[in-house]
Formats: structure tokens, C-alpha cells, sequence
């Protein structure tokens, strides 16, 4: 059953339990359009080679993601690609200070704690909180082009956990256009 907040369902998480998503390590994400609405272009080229065809809004989604590493200085990408409905895109953490969690100035404990809030919110410095300050500018920005621009609400991530795997998803990003036709994500 899912929990309630202020007598409104709350859908669990889809992150990793007990995973700590400000950790080092590498993150291969998938962001998607709501409804898998072709607001980024369309992929042009032939049999042998594809590529994406941006439109303005696309432009903007792939200038920020290149931005990443400015606001987040701890952060690195890998290969990413901008896809008429979705993007995917790899964030490489490497901290090597502590990060503090956000803290919200209601609900607080005797000691200034606010558990509730700490256990819900995404912590500073970690992917979530890159992803929606991502989705945030991107929207920001997409919306004095296309005014009907919107995210889909989550984004899924997987944990990369070795160089094989690394180097698996480093390629499928790479030849994402080509395999457009056959994306889970694909839609005409």
C-alpha cells in the first residue's frame, strides 16, 4: 500500500534502497518526455548512419546537460544523447568532500532535525538533485520556445558497477540513433 503525505498518496522511490546516490561511482541515466512527446527533433540519415536532427528545445536539452559539470563541479559526464523523446546520459561522481544533506525549517525535532523531510528529500550532490536541477532549466528555458514542453515526472537510473558494463552502456549510448527504430522508447 502506498504511504500517505498530508492525506495524499506518495509513490515509493524507484532509487536503489540503501544506496547512497551522492557516492562515487558511474550512473547511467534515462530522462524521458512526458507521453514520449517528440520535442527534442527527429533522428535523420540512412540505413548506416543516423544522427539527431535537433530542434531548438533539443538544442537546449543537450547544451545543459554539457553544462552539468560547471554547477556540479564533483561531477563528469560520459557519453550522452539527446533522442527525439527521451535523452540518456552518464554522470560520473567523484567527491572528495563530505556533502551535507537539505534541510527543511519545519517539523523539527528537539536537536533542529527534521527526519521526515531528510528521509524524502534528495540529498545535496546527489543525482537526484543533479537531474532535477537539469529538468528544471531545461523546462525553464524549453517553455519560452514550446510552451506545452514537460518532463515525464521520474527518471531511471542503473548503478554502473563495472568496466564491462561501463563500457556496454558507453556504446549503446553511442549508437543509440542508429538503433532508433528498435528502442523500447521508439515512437513514430
Amino acid at each position: 500500500m502506498p504511504k500517505k503525505f498530508n492525506n495524499k498518496y506518495r509513490i515509493d522511490s524507484a532509487r536503489l534502497k540503501n544506496w547512497d546516490y551522492r557516492s562515487n561511482g558511474a550512473y547511467f541515466i534515462t530522462i524521458c518526455t512526458a507521453n514520449r512527446e517528440h520535442f527534442f527533433g527527429e533522428i535523420i540519415g540512412n540505413e548506416t548512419s543516423k544522427e539527431m536532427n535537433f530542434s531548438k528545445v533539443g538544442m537546449l536539452a543537450e547544451k545543459y546537460w554539457e553544462q552539468i559539470p560547471e554547477h556540479f563541479p564533483f561531477v563528469s559526464l560520459g557519453n550522452f544523447v539527446i533522442m527525439p523523446n527521451h535523452m540518456h546520459g552518464i554522470l560520473i561522481i567523484n567527491n572528495v568532500v563530505a556533502v551535507e544533506t537539505l534541510q527543511c525549517n519545519v517539523c523539527r525535532d528537539e536537536n533542529g532535525k527534521n527526519h521526515f523531510f531528510s528521509e524524502i528529500s534528495p540529498k545535496s550532490g546527489s543525482v537526484s538533485t543533479i537531474i532535477r536541477s537539469y529538468k528544471s532549466v531545461v523546462t525553464r528555458e524549453a517553455h519560452l520556445i514550446n510552451s506545452t514542453f514537460k518532463w515525464h515526472t521520474k527518471f531511471h537510473d542503473h548503478i554502473i558497477r563495472d568496466s564491462l558494463s561501463f563500457e556496454r552502456i558507453q556504446n549503446y549510448i553511442e549508437y543509440n540513433p542508429n538503433n532508433w527504430e528498435k528502442d523500447k522508447l521508439y515512437r513514430a
